[in-house]
């Protein structure tokens, strides 16, 4: 599906400004190289462990977008180039990290969205911690496993069901 979040947010106006399609405040930088992309949500809510990350990206994507919460930490990364590369082979559409990624350039050379706040040369610690397929908040909007994300150069939009551009 082709889109832009701008006409999007023009087609469903009405849900925006009624809060029923949230707008993520901007906050992320994209380092993918997939500049646009969406997906049903799963979700991930932990700090500084990517251990739960690894055991996402290594089940089928099926198209989806993986959110994780890791607390907004600029201490170390929480996804590098050999997850980004796994979520890639496993058919993720996208990764949104409310955190840092590493091995920026490898990643942004792969077939897959990723955003996130920043860098970071160090990678987590694995003590197998976290949640998975809970709701989490970020950047004014909660993410709900099973809601749609879009995402593209312009913004993030997080809508209860899948949007569809009319032309």
């Amino acid at each position: 599906m082709y889109f832009k979040t701008a006409d999007l947010c023009d087609q469903y106006e009405d849900q925006v400004r009624a809060g029923k399609v949230r707008i993520l405040d901007p906050m992320l930088n994209s380092f993918g190289g997939r500049t646009e992309f969406h997906g049903c949500i799963a979700t991930l809510k932990l700090f500084e462990d990517n251990s739960l990350v690894r055991k996402a990206l290594e089940a089928p994507g099926n198209g989806r977008v993986l959110v994780i919460d890791g607390g907004g930490s600029l201490r170390c990364a929480l996804l590098g180039d050999l997850l980004a590369q796994l979520g890639t082979k496993n058919g993720w559409s996208g990764i949104v990290v409310y955190g840092c990624i590493r091995d920026s350039h490898a990643i942004g050379e792969m077939d897959i969205g990723v955003l996130a706040l920043d860098t970071h040369p160090l990678k987590s610690i694995k003590k197998n911690t976290g949640e998975t397929d809970v709701d989490v908040s970020f950047g004014g909007v909660t993410f709900v496993p099973g809601h749609f994300l879009y995402a593209d150069e312009d913004g993030v939009l997080v809508s209860p069901g899948e949007l569809s551009l009319q032309h």
